[in-house]
């Protein structure tokens, strides 16, 4: 913990009061995270803006309007901040392959979303800030981020309705992976995982089968539950080899393997290929969300999808060493939000 100066406000940009900002899991991978750093933690924010650039508003480039219109933002507004934003101009935007777009990958809140206090680049004012409904309170608005990229790992899944789904990992990622299979119309709900809590807390989410991969193999429990044919969509939250290899033995054929965590830059999957090729499975992977998946999001959670007992923990800014420690113990918690002007 430490105190920094902010820059001077420039024209379009925002200074924003962070009230809420959740813990993303791939903060706890260590290897993620030590190759970033230093850095400061923090992407899923809600915040209150409290002076803004000289025209600080949403830009007119298709999805960027969003749910805000073209009317400039205003000191005293709540709003959702994503922590990158694309140009909304390149061949990449155009094609909304908007995570690929450079200055997507540039763009950043300063300092980060762990903060009392932030700006928000011109970047992200124009193309993913949006106002928050009154109805959505803060736990509920830190789930923008993380759905969104949800949203687009089941887009990217191509999950029709009637689809058996396997979610392998029931941290807040895998839960929110089935709630919005469940919405999407899934006929079969699976989660995997070893952890007790988890487990059971996925049976009370909607998950008609979830299974415990320390008690048989789970491609055989996947089996029994689908009368042998495996699953539609497999979708692969543990950033893990091993995890992925047992994805490509409970696809089913002509199914879809999402790969929605990295594995280490160091590690390789020897793939399956005579396997996969005559099964035509399809591997896809999902790495974040761009402007229209953090729409989507905000219109469901807005409308209602049922994820607010996600919520375990909440913690001031002075104990967020306890909050991050209980995220990477990977047990306890679920969903574990930091409130950074409490104590």
């Amino acid at each position: 913990m430490r105190d920094v100066a902010l820059s001077p406000l420039r024209d379009g940009e925002l200074l924003v009061r962070i009230t809420a900002c959740g813990i993303c899991s791939s903060e706890a991978l260590s290897w993620y995270a030590d190759r970033k750093a230093p850095f400061v933690l923090g992407h899923e924010p809600v915040a209150v803006i409290e002076a803004c650039g000289a025209g600080a508003a949403p830009a007119l480039n298709g999805v960027a309007t969003g749910n805000n219109g073209l009317r400039p933002f205003a000191p005293g507004e709540r709003v959702f901040v994503h922590h990158h934003a694309p140009c909304m101009q390149c061949r990449r935007c155009r094609r909304k392959d908007y995570v690929q777009c450079e200055t997507w990958r540039s763009s950043r809140l300063q300092p980060g979303a762990m903060a009392q206090y932030a700006i928000v680049p011109v970047e992200s004012v124009r193309a993913d800030v949006l106002r928050l409904p009154d109805s959505l309170d803060d736990d509920m608005a830190t789930l923008v981020e993380p759905l969104a990229t949800v949203v687009k790992s089941v887009r990217r899944s191509r999950l029709r309705a009637g689809d058996r789904v396997l979610v392998m990992g029931l941290g807040t990622m895998g839960m929110l992976h089935l709630a919005l299979a469940r919405f999407r119309g899934a006929e079969l709900l699976m989660g995997a995982d070893l952890v007790a809590s988890r487990l059971e807390a996925a049976r009370n989410f909607g998950a008609h089968h979830a299974f415990d991969v320390q008690s048989a193999p789970l491609h055989e429990q996947v089996a029994g539950a689908t009368d042998g044919e495996g699953a539609d969509i497999v979708i692969v939250c543990p950033g893990s080899i091993a995890a992925m290899q047992t994805a490509a033995q409970c696809v089913a054929p002509g199914g879809t393997i999402v790969l929605f965590t990295p594995a280490a830059a160091t590690e390789y999957w020897p793939l399956p290929v005579h396997d996969l090729f005559f099964k035509d499975v399809s591997i896809v992977a999902s790495y974040s969300a761009g402007p229209d998946d953090t729409r989507e999001a905000l219109t469901l959670l807005a409308d209602g999808l049922p994820v607010r007992s996600l919520v375990t923990h909440r913690f001031g800014l002075d104990s967020i060493a306890q909050a991050y420690q209980l995220v990477a113990a990977g047990t306890d918690a679920l969903k574990v939000i930091v409130y950074p002007s409490k104590s």
